[in-house]
C-alpha cells in the first residue's frame, strides 16, 4: 500500500498533514488493540472498546496499554460512548488517558476539556522516509531475537532507569507489567531485536510492520552500555528490514526533548506531529 495524499514519502522533507497522521493513528490504534487483545488471551482483562475510529484500550491495572488511542480522525466522539468508556475504566479503577494528536479534528480536544479531561504531557511522533538502507558498519551486533527472555529483560532493565534528558514523565510502570506489555506487543506482529556489544546483550527494540509504515517501537539501552552506539545500530538495522520488506515510512514515538529523540533525529528523522496526553480522573467519571 502506497503512502500518498500529503507528499511523496521518497522525498525529503517529509510533510505531515491530516492524511499522513490519520495513517500512523490508524497504525498505533490497531496496535494497542491487538496488544490488548493478546493480553485478554493470556487471562488479563482485555478489553476494547471502538470509539470513532479509534479504541478504548485496557490490559490490566498499571497498563501502559490503558488508553484511548486513534480519536480525531473519523469525526467527534459520542459523548454516550465516551461516558462508558470512562466508568469501564473507573470500575477497574483507573483514570481515563487519551493520546491525541494535534492534528485530529480540535472540536475533540474542547469537547474532552468539557467531560473534565486535563492536559498533563506530551509525546512526540517522528518520521522519515525509507530509502535503500545499509546498515552502517559497527562493532553492535543486531539480530532478531531467538531469546524473548533475553530482549525483554533488557528492555525492562532500559526503561527502568531514564535517560534523564528532557521532562520527567508522569507515567511509571512496573517492571513485570512491562514485561507483559512487551510480550503483548510481540504477540501482536511486532518483531523483537536484541543487540549486543561484546557478545552481551545491551539493549533492544522491535518493529511491526503494516502496510507502507514500520513502526519503530520499544527500544531500550542498558545503563551500562549507553553511549556506545546500541540505538544507532538498532535504528539501523530495522530500516534496513523495512526497506526489504517494501515500506515507504518509518515512525516513531518519544518523550520530547529526551536522548531518544535525539537518537533518532541524528538518523534522520523529524518531528511530524506531537500528541497532547488528556487524562480525566476515575473519581471524575459519572
Amino acid at each position: 500500500m502506497a503512502i500518498k495524499g500529503d507528499s511523496d514519502p521518497g522525498s525529503d522533507p517529509l510533510f505531515c498533514g491530516v492524511e499522513l497522521a490519520r495513517r500512523i493513528e490508524k497504525a498505533e490504534a490497531d496496535l494497542i488493540a491487538a496488544a490488548t487483545h493478546a493480553a485478554g488471551h493470556r487471562g488479563a482483562d482485555g478489553l476494547v472498546l471502538p470509539v470513532a475510529g479509534g479504541y478504548a484500550c485496557f490490559a490490566e491495572a498499571e497498563s501502559p496499554m490503558n488508553k484511548v488511542v486513534g480519536l480525531g480522525f473519523d469525526g467527534l466522539p459520542d459523548e454516550a460512548v465516551l461516558g462508558e468508556i470512562e466508568r469501564a475504566f473507573a470500575a477497574r479503577g483507573s483514570s481515563t488517558r487519551v493520546e491525541l494528536s494535534n492534528l485530529a479534528d480540535p472540536e475533540i480536544t474542547a469537547l474532552l476539556s468539557g467531560r473534565g479531561y486535563g492536559l498533563v504531557e506530551f509525546e512526540n511522533v517522528l518520521g522519515r522516509p525509507i530509502h535503500d538502507e545499509r546498515p552502517p558498519v559497527t562493532d553492535v551486533q543486531v539480530r532478531r531475537a531467538d531469546d524473548l527472555t533475553a530482549w525483554v529483560n533488557v528492555v525492562v532493565e532500559g526503561f527502568a532507569h531514564p535517560d534523564g534528558e528532557g521532562p520527567v514523565s508522569h507515567e511509571h510502570f512496573p517492571a513485570d507489567i512491562i514485561e507483559r506489555a512487551e510480550r503483548d506487543m510481540e504477540k501482536a506482529g511486532a518483531t523483537a531485536y536484541i543487540a549486543l556489544c561484546d557478545g552481551v546483550v545491551a539493549g533492544g527494540g522491535m518493529m511491526r510492520l503494516t502496510g507502507a509504515i514500520a513502526q519503530l517501537a520499544g527500544a531500550a539501552t542498558a545503563p551500562a552500555y549507553r553511549r556506545r552506539g546500541v540505538q544507532a545500530a538498532l535504528l539501523a538495522a530495522r530500516l534496513a528490514e523495512a526497506a526489504d520488506a517494501g515500506c515507504e515510512i518509518a515512525v516513531v514515538t518519544t518523550a520530547p526533548g529526551s536522548k531518544s529523540q535525539h537518537n533518532v533525529q541524528r538518523r534522520g528523522f523529524q518531528l511530524l506531529y506531537t500528541r497532547a496526553i488528556l487524562v480525566k480522573p476515575a473519581e471524575a467519571a459519572q
